[in-house]
């Protein structure tokens, strides 16, 4: 490659710093920037590659130089990774496109702008008109249930929704309620979080992932999803020999099955392609899970161990144990299965990576659609961690018993997490990006350099690649022209 090309890297964690410069060394990158100082000579911007945290990249300098400069982020993406965002294109996109998968595959969800809790009151009347009715519904069959039994506060005949703010991550401000009360409660809680003065109260009595609510005012309320496929993770194999699979599913009984969701890593490139990382994680809940309840002698903390799948809500010891991948839970049992003979076969996790490439293309098809909240660039690329729960209908047969539902996307998605074990799959992840979206980038400055015919597809090696193939560890789902490089 060229001398004169080098790579911009300012990340706030060594681990990442140090996966993005031995994937660029494995493309003939090796010239690195690691400070904040502009790549310029002569008063001219250097061939440069920006692979960066979104808040130290130099955005003017991506959108001044769109054939010399390569950025590791698309300048405007909210409408994918802020949740209230995201429900907005699925709304937009979904009318206009009514027999889409998303469907099937979008919980119903609203939206919320509320900084405090009186301000709900409003909200029933209005936007939150039809979740009233919902809710009040659920306040009549438990009113009901206390009078015909002793069914109490886990009725497993209400529906129950699950809060989420539009803007935090790592389960921060997430909770489960069913009626009107739940919810006023919940908002009350974050309106005492503003107070500085209560925070380490709170946090003492288990309120560590309190939220204030005045700071974020946008949230999303989501009908909680019934039905989640449930599996114990120590029954998967983790050396890939799946020995003794089956002798650990007969602790099932005490041990109980987990819920999960599936951490996908998708790559967008360009203007616009779009692959997943085949080694797609499944991230289990501390503990084994449980119908929605809300029992006041519980904090937050137990009340939502069996829902929240977050492993940065986890202790280390825990993380360790709930981290697995989708392809290691072949032979386990599906626990949530009226068969307790029922396992996850290799046609199951076929169909469910099929399912989540369909579902994360029509995805980002949806945010093309909404231009002002999504402007992918030809000289960017960024990846994405894409959230999804698998449920599944009981009383149907076959590997079409599971649906995937895509939960959330995140910008910069905390990869430390992932774990020593499985930090090759990362390895892997950052190589095949550094081959896939920035090698022709590098190919084709070389080629400018040394004077050679530069064509269209000069370097390129996803153009004839069609979507659901999986070449260089990365299945293409999508590939569209929105823009090229030519029309800047």
């Amino acid at each position: 490659m060229s001398s004169n090309t080098c790579a911009r890297i300012l990340w706030t964690n060594t681990f990442t710093s140090s996966l993005v410069m031995d994937a660029l060394r494995t493309i003939g990158v090796d010239s690195f920037l690691l400070d904040d100082s502009c790549a310029t000579a002569d008063g001219k911007t250097r061939p440069l590659i920006q692979w960066c945290a979104y808040d130290a990249l130099d955005h003017e300098l991506t959108m001044q130089s769109p054939t010399s400069v390569l950025s590791s982020s698309f300048v405007i993406r909210k409408a994918l990774i802020r949740k209230h965002y995201l429900h907005q294109t699925f709304v937009n996109y979904l009318a206009k496109h009514p027999k889409s998968l998303l469907f099937q595959s979008v919980p119903k969800t609203w939206n919320l702008d509320i900084a405090f809790s009186d301000e709900l009151d409003e909200l029933w009347g209005d936007e939150l008109w039809d979740l009233a009715e919902k809710l009040d519904a659920n306040s009549s069959k438990l009113e009901q249930n206390k009078l015909d039994s002793d069914i109490h506060m886990n009725a497993s005949n209400v529906d129950w929704f699950i809060l989420k703010p539009g803007m935090a991550d790592r389960g921060m401000g997430i909770r489960l309620f069913r009626t009107r009360d739940d919810l006023q409660q919940i908002f009350e809680e974050f309106d005492d979080h503003s107070d500085e003065e209560d925070e380490m109260d709170q946090e003492d009595n288990g309120h560590f992932t309190s939220v204030a609510t005045s700071q974020l005012r946008h949230f999303v309320i989501q009908e909680y999803l019934k039905n989640p496929v449930l599996i114990d993770p120590l029954e998967a194999s983790v050396t890939g020999e799946n020995e003794g699979a089956g002798n650990r599913g007969q602790e099932r009984a005490e041990n109980g099955g987990r819920k999960f969701h599936l951490r996908v890593y998708c790559v967008a490139s360009g203007a616009l392609k779009l692959f997943i990382s085949p080694n797609i994680l499944a991230l289990f809940a501390a503990v084994p899970y449980r119908n929605p309840s809300i029992d006041e002698s519980d904090d937050i903390q137990t009340t939502l161990a069996p829902h929240l799948t977050n492993t940065c809500l986890q202790d280390s010891s825990d993380s360790e144990n709930s981290v697995r991948l989708l392809s290691e839970l072949v032979g386990c049992r599906i626990l949530s299965s009226d068969d307790p003979n029922a396992r996850l076969t290799a046609e199951d996790i076929d169909n469910i990576v099929g399912q989540v490439s369909d579902v994360l293309a029509e995805t980002f098809q949806a945010a093309l659609e909404s231009p002002i909240h999504f402007q992918p660039l030809p000289n960017a690329f960024e990846i994405f961690g894409a959230d999804l729960l698998i449920t599944h209908n009981l009383e149907s047969r076959g590997s079409s018993q599971f649906t995937v539902n895509i939960l959330e996307l995140n910008a910069e998605p905390a990869i430390e997490m992932t774990g020593a074990r499985l930090k090759w799959i990362l390895e892997d992840l950052f190589k095949s990006t550094a081959k896939v979206c920035v090698q022709p980038f590098v190919d084709r400055l070389c080629s400018e350099s040394s004077g050679g015919h530069v064509d269209k597809d000069s370097g390129d090696k996803t153009g004839s690649w069609p979507a659901g193939e999986t070449r260089f560890k990365l299945r293409k789902c999508l590939d569209v022209e929105v823009r090229s490089a030519a029309s800047w």
